[in-house]
């Protein structure tokens, strides 16, 4: 199997994980952000003493690509890609959104088969990312920077249960008056989510040119977004 450093600093909480044959043997989190800059490198580095003490070979980097914080993104990524040209390891992207999902997955918080699920980050105001996305995770629809009002997600709601979560989905239910619109509250993402989204990539060999990778937030996003969080 695999063992892979995961990082996660999309939001004000950075976290730090290490799985190994789909298990999480280390993790670390700090929810008193957003303070990534004076936290990461500490976690990574105790992460790195750990399975070097038990020695146990890396053999991947996961980190958060977005969408997100610009800033904490930035500080993830950079860190992601410095432990993988120094260490000589492969570099895995998990999309923000997708992260999110898997938490409520795993504890079986939807029960409807046909429910959809639609994760969002909080870019201030009305304006949310967000992507929806059956229990499989295959996307409904692609992540896109909304305005929320009543009919923005309501062609998915006349036809299906949807679940919204994530630090952008309390304002929104505000908004969203429908008998199908249900949220589900305290989701973040976090490093020891990423196991089984990363390992996926890993195994398809889905990863990513260290030299020229971008958090999605940079390459997708930033025409989108208020200028205010730029």
């Amino acid at each position: 199997m695999s063992c892979i450093l995961h990082i996660e600093t999309s939001t004000s909480v950075c976290s730090v994980a290490v799985s190994e044959d789909s298990q999480v043997i280390f993790q670390q989190e700090d929810h008193s952000g957003p303070n990534h800059a004076e936290r990461l490198g500490s976690m990574v580095d105790e992460a790195l003493s750990f399975t070097d003490n038990h020695a146990i070979p890396f053999d991947a980097v996961a980190v958060s690509c977005g969408p997100g914080s610009y800033t904490g993104l930035r500080i993830g990524v950079s860190m992601a890609k410095g432990i993988c040209y120094g260490r000589s390891l492969k570099l895995i992207a998990v999309p923000t959104l997708e992260l999110l999902c898997v938490p409520v997955l795993l504890r079986e918080t939807v029960k409807d088969d046909d429910a959809l699920l639609c994760p969002m980050i909080d870019a201030r105001r009305m304006e949310v990312f967000a992507g929806i996305y059956d229990r499989a995770l295959k996307p409904i629809r692609q992540v896109e920077a909304d305005v929320v009002d009543a009919e923005t997600y309501k062609p998915w709601l006349d036809a299906h249960p949807v679940y919204f979560f994530g630090n952008g989905a309390a304002k929104c239910m505000e908004t969203i008056h429908h008998p199908n619109a249900h949220l589900i509250e305290n989701i973040e993402p976090l490093a020891k989510w990423m196991q089984p989204l990363a390992e996926r990539r890993l195994l398809n060999d889905r990863t990513e040119d260290v030299a020229y990778f971008e958090p999605f937030y940079l390459k997708d996003y930033v025409a989108k977004m208020p200028k205010k969080l730029i």
